[in-house]
């Protein structure tokens, strides 16, 4: 683990004796994954067990894909007359933009934080899967539209146009989602990718079958029917990503992580008397912050203590940046953030 000298800054390491007597508090900063420490007591555990996995190539494979087959399936879907592929083309473009959006969010999460940016910019990852869940339900809901309008006015379809241009884009959209399979769970801007891909083929499966009714039976309004029940799938898919994007970019508690039992852990750690001023918030899609005050007595282990909850809260919680300010019980002065209501 790499040391880094902090004497070199404008802020020399501090006396721990002396910021009792001056602040009346100790903060512990300890950065785990930069291996460094500052001695003016903030302690701060940050581990990357978590952090997102490198899906460029992913991403460029499947906007390659995806832009390709946007082009053949817009062609062939005026060639054959046929609304369920204009709409799944359509589709299929808004899922290349959302696909550039998530790679450029994976890039620009890596970017280290500035003087602006202290954070850096992690939270791109939460704007693009937003972004891309509200371009789908916007694309999806033209779907419906168009949809709406041809069962008034069915057009004559060309069947075996749609059937086989459809079935390239089931298998294009699957191969799409196996690239972001592995990361589906872990990121949620991974999951939009994915979901997408998920989405499409489900729809182009959907085109297949309305191409063969329609070859079978001379039923036109099933280009539409199809297109209609497979869009109203897509919509009830994607509300939970919309729902979870929301909540991040809120700085809402990430799914899976329970504030009762860190609040409790916390509580319960031997010498804690108080706990106040908790906050759990997601920094990106992968990576989950935490800051809270412990009142404790004087004389407590210190860096060590800080360093143990640090990493029991990123094993036990996955909460990989923690940042723990300590209070003395026998001090004088109030913490101005003790109370619950306030932030």
């Amino acid at each position: 683990m790499d040391q880094h000298d902090h004497s070199k800054t404008n802020h020399p390491p501090h006396d721990h004796d002396h910021d009792h007597e001056h602040h009346g508090h100790e903060h512990g900063h300890d950065h785990e994954h930069h291996g460094h420490e500052h001695g003016h007591g903030h302690s701060h555990g940050h581990a990357h067990s978590h952090a997102p996995k490198d899906f460029g190539s992913a991403f460029m494979i499947g906007i390659v894909l995806n832009t390709g087959f946007v082009i053949a399936e817009a062609v062939y879907g005026i060639m054959g007359n046929s609304i369920a592929l204009l709409a799944d083309a359509g589709h299929n473009l808004s899922d290349v933009l959302g696909l550039l959006l998530a790679w450029g969010a994976s890039v620009l999460v890596k970017r280290i934080p500035s003087t602006r940016f202290t954070y850096g910019l992690r939270s791109t990852s939460i704007l693009a899967a937003l972004i891309n869940a509200s371009l789908l339900l916007v694309v999806t809901g033209g779907i419906i539209w168009e949809a709406f309008l041809r069962f008034g006015h069915p057009d004559q379809v060309d069947s075996l146009t749609v059937i086989v241009v459809a079935a390239l884009g089931i298998a294009i959209n699957l191969a799409t989602a196996f690239l972001f399979m592995a990361g589906s769970k872990g990121d949620l801007n991974v999951r939009a990718a994915f979901l997408h891909m998920l989405g499409d083929a489900a729809i182009a499966a959907g085109v297949v079958v309305a191409g063969v009714i329609i070859m079978f039976t001379g039923w036109q309004w099933m280009d539409p029917a199809v297109s209609l029940a497979i869009s109203v799938l897509v919509i009830l898919g994607t509300w939970g990503l919309l729902r979870d994007s929301v909540n991040l970019a809120l700085h809402g508690v990430p799914e899976g992580i329970d504030v009762n039992r860190v609040q409790h852990y916390l509580a319960s750690i031997d010498g804690v008397t108080e706990v106040h001023d908790l906050h759990i918030w997601g920094m990106s899609t992968t990576e989950t912050a935490l800051t809270a005050h412990l009142i404790m007595p004087a004389g407590y282990p210190g860096d060590l203590f800080r360093n143990e909850v640090c990493n029991t809260l990123r094993d036990r919680f996955a909460i990989a940046h923690a940042t723990i300010q300590i209070e003395l019980a026998d001090s004088p002065h109030v913490c101005a953030l003790a109370a619950h209501d306030v932030v």
